[in-house]
């Protein structure tokens, strides 16, 4: 597994609950396991709005989804990673986490490299298997998550970084909807 590349990039709605989740519970599930972690932006189009502002994002023109860049310490725990991503968010809702509805607000997954890809992939597929039964705590049956190739990350401004750190009583529509990946 040493060809993997270590850094992801997450979209799962609004950036400060993703950050959140993966810097703080993930990190308890696999102590020391993030190298770092910044909120940001990326589209899924290689031409694009260069270093967009968060306003422009919100407005949802320029294309970009708000993600979190994750670099791991060991590619070891990207499965695990990209398993935990689907315990916080709904992957079910287009474009939409709770009240936040925008592109902005995707549920995507931006890669690095093939390998990332067929992870990704073969994650997503046994979780569309899961989601088609009763006991599926999203809100729809098909996953919407798009897996996209990587393009270029634009990180947001100072004080989007580490928000809910800073103001833990801070917006945010996440919610561990599963507490353990359920296929194991």
């Amino acid at each position: 597994m040493s060809s993997i590349s270590t850094t992801v990039y997450l979209g799962a709605g609004c950036y400060w609950g993703t950050e959140k989740y993966v810097k703080l519970d993930f990190q308890k599930k696999f102590p020391g396991s993030i190298k770092s972690a910044s909120v940001g932006f990326m589209s899924p189009e290689k031409d694009h709005p260069e270093n967009p502002s968060y306003r422009q994002v919100c407005t949802g023109s320029t294309g970009h989804v708000e993600v979190l860049q994750v670099e791991l310490n060991d590619p070891v725990h990207f499965e695990d990673l990209i398993k935990f991503f689907f315990l916080f968010h709904d992957p079910t809702t287009m474009n939409q986490q709770g009240n936040d509805t925008g592109t902005q607000y995707a549920s995507a997954i931006f890669v690095a490299d093939e390998q990332q890809k067929e992870i990704c992939q073969k994650v997503l597929n046994d979780l569309q298997n899961y989601a088609k039964g009763k006991k599926s705590p999203y809100r729809g049956k098909e996953i919407v998550t798009q897996i996209h190739d990587a393009t270029k990350f634009y990180k947001a401004e100072e004080y989007h970084q580490e928000y809910l750190m800073k103001n833990p009583n801070g917006y945010c529509n996440h919610y561990m909807r599963l507490k353990e990946w359920p296929l194991n």
